[in-house]
């Protein structure tokens, strides 16, 4: 796992929100070497990614890039024929599975925690969660995903973030 945080607007625990992330992992079944990278970003950057990724505008609180290719081709570029004499052939119960990237917005997130009247960490848990269960394919763009979703994001987030605070709203669907 990969976490960075390039952003200035708000403190991120993320020694904190990295160990929750294991977790979820877990949780979720994920087992053997993967790699999941989780930025947490000023809001010009993920405006940006939400445009030229998405077709959204502005800035949002946490986009998931799944990485949904299971396929590895072992081999020479551009045919891939062979491993070529100067390199061993690779076992692919060795190479990692490459889950994708979450970037987080933290100034988005404040200002949804005080709409939502939650502590900003609890709100970043949020997203975390949401954005690992969208890299690992689940949606809420229909009412079904989105109860399924909403379930799983407060099963996990009371077994590995218990707060204070009101429970999380469940996704709603894309309209």
């Amino acid at each position: 796992m990969f976490v960075a945080d390039e952003q200035a607007a708000a403190e991120v625990d993320v020694t904190a929100l990295a160990r929750l992330t294991e977790k979820v992992l877990d949780a979720e079944g994920v087992r053997g070497a993967c790699e999941l990278s989780l930025y947490f970003v000023e809001e010009d950057v993920i405006a940006d990614a939400n445009e030229r990724f998405l077709g959204g505008r502005g800035p949002t609180d946490v986009l998931a890039f799944p990485i949904d290719d299971e396929t590895l081709d072992v081999g020479r570029s551009p045919d891939a024929g062979s491993s070529g004499p100067d390199r061993p052939l690779v076992d692919l119960g060795e190479v990692p599975v490459l889950l994708g990237d979450l970037l987080v917005c933290p100034a988005v997130a404040a200002r949804n925690a005080s709409e939502h009247g939650r502590p900003l960490p609890d709100e970043l848990a949020l997203l975390v969660v949401h954005g690992i269960l969208h890299v690992l394919g689940m949606d809420h763009t229909e009412a079904k995903g989105a109860a399924a979703m909403g379930g799983r994001q407060r099963d996990l987030l009371a077994r590995f973030h218990p707060s204070t605070g009101e429970p999380p709203p469940d996704p709603e669907p894309a309209r």
